[in-house]
């Protein structure tokens, strides 16, 4: 499937961490990354978190999770002419239950559960090989352009 995700999000390099969707339906979204040790960001991070063992920071992959549940929202507001920047106002039931090391593929999964007005709950996971590396639950809503989460 042939998707901008920079036309979905307002992440760029080095924070873009999506390198595909591979499908993207009314309430669920699939995509693919590899993180990658020789890039700006990952030379960086893999080079001082856990050296000589590198692994990817949980915090990346639940980003990782966050910005393919963008991609869905955006295409949900989109697709409804709302106005708002998807923001992430509660992450909860985090659980990291396989080490993820740089080149690994991922599978990205992010699914709509319940929907409030303007706000979406949603569960996602990150999968590598077929086995679950992270899931979480957690909500978006949509806030004005330009608004700071301090």
């Amino acid at each position: 499937m042939s998707h901008d995700i920079e036309a979905s999000i307002p992440h760029r390099a080095p924070f873009l961490l999506l390198d595909e969707i591979l499908e993207l339906g009314a309430d669920s979204v699939r995509a693919a990354y590899t993180p990658r040790a020789d890039d700006e960001l990952g030379s960086r991070i893999y080079s001082g978190h856990y050296p000589g063992n590198p692994m990817t920071p949980g915090v990346l992959l639940v980003e990782i999770i966050l910005q393919a549940a963008a991609v869905l929202a955006g295409e949900i507001v989109k697709n409804e002419s709302l106005a708002g920047v998807p923001m992430v106002t509660r992450l909860r039931d985090v659980k990291f239950k396989n080490v993820v090391p740089p080149g690994a593929e991922l599978e990205i999964k992010v699914r709509l559960t319940e929907r409030l007005a303007n706000a979406f709950f949603m569960k996602g996971s990150i999968a590598v090989g077929g086995k679950t590396a992270v899931q979480a639950e957690f909500a978006v809503a949509l806030a004005e352009a330009g608004t700071s989460g301090s």
